[in-house]
């Protein structure tokens, strides 16, 4: 639905395709690697994960706003997308959680938006001709001039955006899933006759949820930048190692390569998310690569050997099967879709890692398991067994 009040704005691709729409959120020009995500819910999480630092985000689902905008459902502390791209905007939301509009979150954070548009054109768009760079603009409205822009945007790949998103000093996370949000049977009770496990999280771009996850199974969490070294990792006597999500192009997160090869030595339970799967994998000597168009939306299937989880997502590269040449690297699970790697374990070190996201937030509960196993290997671990 049109707002009265809405300018008009212009989406430009390298390719040179354009989109007239109108603006919502913050006036101004943005520029990113346009990407589609394909979840019917979430929106808020979305726009507030650190992996889609740089991007701007083509949502499927026909409308977004319904539900507004509030604190609890933030995955960070900003919108961390470049730019929102959508078919349907609702200006008046209704839900009892909401304390802002979509369009009012986003301009209070300077970032701008476009609806209007034919939002399944410019997906069909995207993967016939894979994600390209793009611009938003209410200020340049003639689509050459912005594409002169767009053309002057380097290429996702060789970008280190870790270090944009990654916390600035270490800190303590505390607060689990909210008892009204529990969904496991399987997370401990409180024990005070034994001293929690500690697991240090390396932030490269790290999910709240991922935290609150870590926290509801017993976990002591420490968060580090990503710059840290594994000698000040080790300071805090971890019984685990956390790799973080985040966003960017992971063969450039060379210091997060390097840590995490020295870390691995030490043969202490270490698990890995999403950018965190990706540097373990490069770290035991396999290669990535950038998909075409990648994978983001909460119904992808992964799985092996008969067995599949239904699991978010959200990437543009991923580990070749090609370079894998490690003889104790074992592939867990592929990604239904495209059979690309999506879950990988060392056979004698208590190390694993997925490509997807197990806390979801937003999507499918189904890999909620892989938190308990990381538990119960550092439990393994402190007992020597």
């Amino acid at each position: 639905m049109l707002n009265v009040d809405s300018q008009p704005a212009l989406l430009v691709l390298a390719d040179g395709s354009s989109y007239r729409g109108w603006s919502f959120g913050a006036p101004g020009t943005a520029v990113g690697e346009v990407v589609f995500n394909t979840g019917m819910t979430g929106y808020q999480e979305v726009l507030t994960d650190p992996s889609y630092c740089g991007q701007l985000v083509t949502f499927t689902y026909p409308e977004l706003g319904n539900t507004g905008v509030n604190i609890e459902d933030e995955e960070s502390d900003r919108p961390q997308v470049k730019g929102a791209i959508a078919r349907n905007l609702c200006h008046q939301p209704s839900n009892w959680r909401s304390n802002h509009t979509l369009s009012s979150y986003l301009q209070q954070h300077h970032i701008p938006g476009i609806y209007g548009i034919d939002t399944r054109a410019l997906t069909r768009k995207i993967r016939s001709a894979g994600a390209m760079n793009g611009a938003i603009s209410t200020e340049i409205l003639d689509s050459n001039a912005l594409l002169e822009t767009v053309l002057q945007a380097p290429s996702m790949e060789g970008l280190n955006l870790a270090e944009r998103v990654t916390t600035h000093t270490p800190y303590e996370w505390v607060d689990p899933t909210p008892a009204a949000w529990e969904f496991s049977e399987s997370t401990p009770p409180a024990d005070s006759t034994q001293s929690p496990l500690t697991v240090v999280a390396i932030d490269f771009g790290i999910k709240r949820n991922i935290l609150r996850r870590l926290a509801s199974y017993g976990c002591r969490i420490i968060v580090v930048p990503a710059h840290t070294s594994a000698a000040d990792i080790l300071s805090h006597q971890p019984d685990g190692i956390f790799l973080s999500n985040g966003p960017g192009d992971p063969a450039a997160v060379t210091v997060g390569i390097e840590t995490a090869k020295t870390l691995m030595a030490e043969q202490k339970p270490m698990f890995g998310i999403c950018l965190g799967h990706q540097l373990l994998g490069l770290s035991l000597g396999v290669d990535t690569f950038k998909l075409k168009f990648g994978h983001r939306g909460l119904n992808q299937p992964a799985g092996l050997q008969q067995q599949v989880e239904i699991t978010s997502q959200n990437h543009g590269f991923a580990l070749s099967a090609e370079s894998m040449t490690h003889a104790e690297v074992e592939v867990t699970h592929l990604n239904l879709n495209d059979q690309t790697i999506a879950g990988l374990k060392h056979q004698s070190l208590p190390v694993f890692s997925v490509q997807y996201h197990p806390e979801a937030s937003p999507g499918p509960h189904d890999a909620d398991y892989l938190f308990e196993r990381f538990v119960q290997s550092m439990l393994e671990h402190r007992s020597g067994s």
